[in-house]
């Protein structure tokens, strides 16, 4: 990076290990360093009433040509350290910007595979998360942020969803990036006359 890594904390203590955890996730974009000409990470904390501390983690990168920019919200109550889920989040859709836009440059075209099935075999719905178990009998974990149109509410255990996987392995081993619940048609309900 031409200019020193930025952090700024809003409406929170400045503190070593965020700190510390943030230039580890931006060392690990090492990949594409000659690329970036700046980062800049906002992390703020939120306290409503009667609510958790929300945590707000905000990146911006800049390079050659363009900039971009992600931001990333998690509730302590959703999952412990809550504030690091948001800092690796935010890092790692960083990192997937980054990378599609280098694969463009270089004119490299995706092939997108279609995501795998899978079937939610636990979820805590208080905690905020849930296991999907996959074809080949791995089973991997999902936080609520990772199912589409906030549809994490409407989960079930039983449920068919698409996932994809992250690369990599988060805390709880293999995590999905982006899951999506597979439109489930309640049984026919017979109706009697009477």
């Amino acid at each position: 990076m031409q200019i020193p890594l930025q952090i700024t904390f809003r409406n929170i203590d400045s503190s070593e290990s965020v700190e510390k955890r943030v230039r580890e996730r931006a060392d690990r974009l090492s990949k594409f360093k000659d690329r970036i000409t700046s980062c800049r990470v906002a992390i703020e904390a939120v306290r409503k009433q009667g609510v958790a501390k929300l945590f707000k983690v905000r990146v911006d990168i800049t390079y050659p040509g363009g900039e971009i920019a992600v931001a990333r919200e998690h509730h302590d109550g959703q999952a412990q350290d809550g504030i690091y889920v948001a800092v690796n989040e935010a890092f790692e859709a960083a990192r997937r910007q980054l990378a599609d836009k280098a694969e463009r440059q270089a004119g490299i075209v995706k092939s997108h595979e279609v995501p795998t099935h899978g079937v939610v075999e636990r979820i805590f719905a208080q905690k905020g998360y849930g296991f999907v178990r996959m074809p080949d009998g791995q089973e991997v974990y999902f936080h609520r942020n990772a199912v589409v149109d906030e549809g994490f509410d409407g989960l079930e255990v039983g449920h068919k969803v698409r996932c994809e996987v992250a690369e990599g392995e988060g805390i709880k081993g293999a995590q999905a990036s982006t899951v999506r619940p597979i439109n489930h048609n309640p049984p026919p309900v017979e109706r009697v006359r009477v």
